[in-house]
């Protein structure tokens, strides 16, 4: 069971009972916005009322992530701008009634967009939501900026890659010296045990020696993510049993507040190990 230290924070954390969590990182194609998708369907299928909102202006993918795309009428744009209700822009995801999209508005909404929109946006939605899991662009640019002003904590997401790791360092700084979110965690995305043995890929210890931030999870590098991905099904739906997708189950039940304990994924798997991932990825 976790602390009753760390309960009291994890509540301190909320704003009209619900938490907005910001995901982030410097560089682009660490996994950002696939992450949101799947914990968005994770924390849901744990009961809670959850809201994913596409704060990436510039390539908008989290609806596709979703299976969404066609159901999209309204955006966050017409919501800010007075042109529609709330409940209006909210997208229901077809096999989970807990999950919502706010799908971002058009590219050119980011030439006024601001801080204080996204404030706004956030208090609407967190009488509604238990969860608010906020999908930044990549980099430390408006978008970064405009998203983070919605969120009292933040998901650092890295890949185990020296260019990755220095971007998000540089993230981390920013998110504290902003001192507008309370708890950084980060999540270490696409890790290859093989390469990891074999000194091509930097370890999780190593990527924790240099962030010095708070570890929330670690995902295994996994065809089937892609695969999930071109099909708008999250792998956190539960159609395939896969090692990401047990892994976002972890995170999201850490988010929650249970203590799971991460698996050492730096030593590459035996025979055994191998066939069993082999045969848990068959479609059930």
């Amino acid at each position: 069971m976790p602390s009753s230290g760390f309960i009291a924070h994890i509540d301190a954390l909320k704003t009209n009972n619900c938490r907005s969590i910001v995901l982030c990182s410097g560089k682009g194609g660490v996994g950002k916005t696939t992450l949101t998708a799947n914990l968005g369907v994770a924390l849901a299928k744990l009961g809670h009322k959850t809201c994913v909102v596409d704060a990436d202006y510039g390539l908008r993918n989290l609806d596709l992530l979703l299976g969404l795309e066609s159901r999209i009428v309204f955006t966050a744009q017409e919501v800010i701008s007075g042109s529609c209700r709330l409940g209006q822009a909210l997208v229901k995801h077809k096999h989970e009634a807990n999950l919502m999209l706010m799908p971002a508005g058009n590219p050119r909404m980011m030439d006024w967009f601001n801080p204080e929109h996204m404030q706004n946006l956030i208090t609407m939605l967190a009488d509604s939501f238990d969860f608010i899991l906020i999908d930044a662009p990549a980099g430390v640019e408006d978008g970064f900026k405009n998203a983070v002003a919605g969120a009292s904590e933040a998901i650092l997401v890295v890949n185990p890659e020296i260019s990755s790791v220095r971007d998000a360092d540089r993230v981390a700084g920013l998110l504290s010296s902003q001192g507008t979110v309370d708890l950084i965690q980060l999540v270490i995305n696409r890790v290859r045990p093989r390469m990891v043995e074999k000194l091509d890929m930097m370890s999780i210890e190593d990527v924790l020696d240099i962030l010095a931030v708070p570890l929330l999870g670690v995902v295994q590098e996994d065809e089937q993510v892609i695969i999930s991905s071109n099909l708008g099904e999250p792998l956190a739906l539960g159609k395939y049993k896969s090692p990401a997708g047990v892994a976002y189950g972890n995170i999201a039940r850490r988010i929650q507040g249970e203590e799971i304990p991460i698996s050492d994924i730096n030593k590459p798997a035996g025979f055994i190990d191998r066939l069993g991932d082999f045969l848990s990825t068959r479609i059930i």
